[in-house]
């Protein structure tokens, strides 16, 4: 059995990125780590105080990784952070495993159609900062277009995802496990 892989799928919030992951990981029969779902039971189970909750999601999401890397399973995770939580949190699982990057772009409008659709049919995601996003578009802030990319020197594929996904689901699993070099960089879409 070789090296584990971890499959990192990022973008910002209203890229489809939860949906891709758990087609990914039912695809790839592996784990799919997501970091929202954490946040959600966290807040469900009230054992944080709310301002709280941002910080053990982080903790609890990046320990979960590392667990599951350590006791040799690949996984899929996924989260809208940014290359600032990101980098920090995937740099020290590169010992346990190979790291890929999905990054998923998506049109603005699409993904802010979609974060106010979600934001009024999916009650858990109430603890999510959805109403802060749309206030923050609607004043011309231009937060979808601004989120910042992982950058980490390991395989990346990037996947447009406005409609559907581009490349196809059977690419990306394919570009998942792929046994590629470190450092082959950003691998174009398409």
């Amino acid at each position: 059995m070789g090296r584990p892989t971890l499959v990192a799928v990022s973008g910002p919030p209203g890229a489809g990125k939860t949906t891709l992951a758990h087609a990914l990981s039912d695809a790839l029969g592996w784990p799919a780590v997501c970091r929202d779902e954490i946040k959600e039971n966290l807040a469900a189970a009230g054992a944080e105080p709310a301002d709280h909750v941002d910080l053990k999601t982080l903790e609890t999401f990046f320990r979960t990784l590392a667990e599951l890397l350590k006791s040799g399973r690949s996984l899929v995770a996924e989260a809208a952070f940014q290359d600032r939580l990101w980098r920090p949190g995937l740099e020290p699982l590169a010992d346990l495993a190979s790291i890929r990057i999905v990054r998923c772009v998506v049109d603005p409008e699409f993904a802010r159609v979609r974060v106010a659709r979600r934001s009024v049919e999916v009650p858990s995601r109430a603890v999510h900062g959805d109403a802060d996003l749309l206030r923050r578009i609607a004043e011309g802030e231009r937060p979808i277009e601004s989120w910042v990319p992982i950058a980490l020197d390991v395989p990346c594929l990037v996947v447009d995802t406005t409609q559907g996904w581009k490349p196809s689901l059977d690419r990306i699993v394919a570009f998942a496990t792929l046994n590629l070099p470190p450092g082959r960089g950003l691998l174009a879409s398409g």
